[in-house]
């Protein structure tokens, strides 16, 4: 069973002037990004979440253009390069059939990412792509063109997303728009969940995180039967079913509480264990979780959190994971905390251990590209919840459900 968790990201990128302000203004029906004839008039990403039938949610990425100049079109052509890294597809918009120096290191550079991409050529009422363009592009890159108008009236806009949508289709993989299940392979119909969700400080006010959300949501979608309780009551549950659950998911920071409360024949496992699996680089994680029994006085860690938010004191990522970290080892480590999408750090080697968070806000393309450069380099990577099992003991018994 597969669903869409999260928009496919795709990102609108040419050089200035090229018209891909209008090109989004006129896919998403609105003015998302201002347009004007002053080269360099977008400068910071612009994103837009829209619908589009065949692909389902997508967020349309606007760039500055790849051809801006000076010191502070240096800048912004820099965060342009960066969103690459972010991305699940990408429209290359030109006009005029110009297919140069900048759509090349474009193009080079998708291709490098494995970012799939097609080119829309804009401004198709003034001049359209001519065959010797068409030619160049199928033999370099063998990517679709698309001839488009993204002038103000210019087009039809229902029918310039039908053919956007047709084009990103054929070049989209399916992956990016239906990822496994989370529970995949874990539960069949009819099966019972137990999910153990702890309200504490860290708990968003009147809902549940992300993670207990779209666990619960992927139970259903198995026509599996889904019981969600505090650590409190998972005792009297237990005394109180009649069928032990097929599977018991608890809040990481609980693992050697809830240990002790579950028998060893019912699996056990964590929300960012499940995430690990579900888009992670798991195979990464099994060989690096054990590096944490490897650290030593004065080892760089960088703990890596996709989103950003309001730090408490039981900040998992920030106070607790550090807290652990040092306590397990009895070492003095020196840890560092890397949020959001920011770039990567300079000198990944140096790194002893990387410890992801679970990536629940981002994509799976998005976490791959942000673990790949360090499991190139040689660095162990683990995530959140992996390494609190580890931690706290019970690492192969968390594990275990994943493992055949």
């Amino acid at each position: 069973m597969k669903t869409a968790i999260h928009p496919i990201q795709i990102g609108v990128f040419g050089r200035r002037n090229t018209g891909k302000s209008s090109v989004i203004n006129l896919l998403a029906g609105q003015d998302v990004a201002i347009v004007s004839a002053v080269p360099g008039t977008t400068t910071d990403p612009v994103k837009k979440r829209m619908e589009i039938f065949g692909l389902g949610p997508v967020t349309l990425i606007d760039t500055a253009g790849i051809d801006d100049d000076g010191a502070l079109g240096s800048l912004r052509t820099a965060k342009s390069w960066h969103i690459v890294r972010q991305i699940d597809a990408a429209i290359v918009v030109t006009t005029d059939n110009r297919i140069g120096r900048w759509e090349d290191a474009l193009m080079q550079t998708l291709r490098a990412a494995a970012v799939p991409f097609l080119i829309l050529h804009n401004k198709a009422d003034l001049r359209k792509a001519t065959p010797a363009t068409r030619a160049l592009i199928a033999e370099k890159y063998a990517v679709p063109v698309v001839d488009f108008i993204a002038t103000p009236g210019g087009a039809d806009r229902a029918a310039a997303v039908r053919q956007v949508a047709a084009a990103l289709q054929t070049v989209v993989a399916p992956p990016a728009a239906h990822p496994p299940a989370l529970l995949d392979g874990l539960v069949k119909p009819g099966d019972s969940v137990l999910l153990v969700v702890p309200i504490d400080s860290e708990a968003p006010e009147g809902r549940l995180i992300l993670p207990q959300v779209q666990t619960i949501r992927a139970a259903l979608d198995h026509n599996a039967i889904v019981v969600a309780v505090k650590e409190t009551e998972v005792a009297a549950f237990l005394r109180s079913t009649r069928r032990p659950p097929a599977l018991v998911v608890t809040d990481s920071q609980l693992f050697g509480r809830i240990d002790n409360v579950i028998p060893p024949s019912i699996p056990l496992t964590g929300f960012s264990i499940l995430l690990a699996r579900h888009k992670g680089d798991f195979a990464s994680y099994l060989r690096g979780t054990p590096a944490i029994g490897r650290l030593r006085a004065g080892d760089r860690v960088l703990i890596m959190e996709s989103c950003t938010h309001q730090t408490t004191c039981d900040d998992i990522g920030r106070v607790k994971i550090p807290a652990l970290l040092r306590r397990f080892t009895g070492q003095p480590l020196e840890i560092e905390i890397l949020s959001g999408l920011s770039p990567l750090p300079d000198g990944l080697a140096a790194y002893a251990l990387v410890i992801q968070c679970g990536a629940c806000m981002i994509t799976a393309r998005q976490l791959h590209n942000r673990l790949r450069p360090f499991v190139a380099a040689g660095t162990p990577v683990t995530n959140y919840g992996m390494a609190i099992a580890y931690m706290q003991g019970i690492y192969e018994r968390a594990i275990a459900p994943f493992i055949v």
